[in-house]
Formats: structure tokens, C-alpha cells, sequence
């Protein structure tokens, strides 16, 4: 297991600890992507899996359906990419990205394990449950989303930053760089 295949590996699984205790009546509730409920959150989070599996000629296959089972999916989902970071083959596949050429296990790690860790919070924060992101975890999205630019700040995508309030703690600053409310 490679470096990413191991913060991949971890963050997947945070991710599916959240969907787990996700109450049953909080799957409606609004999250703080603008018109995303929680459902939503994880619908986006499998659906970009697949997008970035494509770029490398693969797919996700068939999986269950986040509506009706958002754990079950999310297992399909994440099981499927693991497996090509797994494979040292599938992991060093290059292919022309939003940001030119790259490999796959690269952009899993710019781009997948990123959104693990903001729509991670994103679900937390619908579902009222533990909100705390990993210091390690805080300071490499701030350092992708500095990375990011601009660029990150477009339609569907995070709003435009927000001002921290004073005294702010590192996670505080962090999601109001990426527009959000802690």
C-alpha cells in the first residue's frame, strides 16, 4: 500500500463511520452545500469517485443505490477505487486532467481525499454529528485549497471566503477559506 492508498484508505473509512450514524431522520436535512441535503452530500461524494475512475478508462459499476442504502453505496464506491490504488498499475495511470497531465493515485490525493475530508465535515454538520477534522487532515486541504486558487471558487463548487472570526481555531479558518460557517 502506497502512501495515498493508505490516507485514502482512512479517510474512506471515516467517511463510512459518518454515513453509519447518520440518523435515520437527518438523511433530508440541509447540509451546507447550497440545495445538497446530507443524502446529497454522499450521492456527490460516490458520484466524483466515478468521474475520476473514468478518467482512466474504468468504472464504478454496478452499486446500490445512495438513496436507498448511502452505506452500501459508499462501501461499492470507495472498495472500487481502492482496489485501482491498490494496484500499482492502475494507480500510476496518467490521463489529461482539469489541471493537465496527471496519475491517478495523484489526483485521488489532491482531489478525492480533499473532498473526504471537507464533505466529510459537510455531512457531520447536517447530520449533527462530531464536526472535528484532524489537524494533519486541516492543514493538507488548506494547503490544496491554497493550491486549488481560484478555480475552486466556482459555481458548484466553494463559495467565496469567509472571515474567520477573531481568535479563530486552525479548523474555524480553514472552512471559512472554503466558505463555510463552523
Amino acid at each position: 500500500m502506497s502512501e495515498i492508498s493508505e490516507r485514502y484508505q482512512r479517510l474512506s473509512d471515516d467517511f463510512a463511520k459518518k454515513i453509519a450514524t447518520v440518523p435515520a431522520g437527518s438523511w433530508n436535512a440541509p447540509s451546507p452545500c447550497p440545495e445538497w441535503t446530507a443524502r446529497d452530500v454522499v450521492q456527490h461524494v460516490i458520484d466524483t469517485q466515478g468521474m475520476f475512475l473514468g478518467f482512466i478508462g474504468k468504472e464504478l459499476g454496478p452499486i446500490p443505490s445512495a438513496r436507498e442504502d448511502p452505506g452500501a453505496a459508499w462501501d461499492a464506491a470507495r472498495a472500487r477505487t481502492q482496489r485501482e490504488l491498490d494496484d500499482p498499475d492502475s494507480a500510476g495511470t496518467e490521463f489529461d486532467g482539469f489541471f493537465g497531465r496527471s496519475r491517478y493515485d495523484e489526483a485521488v490525493n489532491r482531489f478525492l481525499c480533499f473532498d473526504l475530508v471537507v464533505h466529510g465535515w459537510d455531512l457531520a454538520r447536517a447530520a449533527g454529528l462530531d464536526e472535528h477534522i484532524d489537524p494533519e487532515d486541516i492543514r493538507r486541504v488548506r494547503e490544496q485549497a491554497e493550491w486549488f486558487g481560484d478555480s475552486m471558487r466556482s459555481p458548484k463548487a466553494f463559495g467565496p471566503e469567509l472571515e474567520a472570526p477573531a481568535g479563530a481555531d486552525e479548523q474555524t479558518k480553514l472552512l471559512a477559506f472554503l466558505g463555510r460557517r463552523a
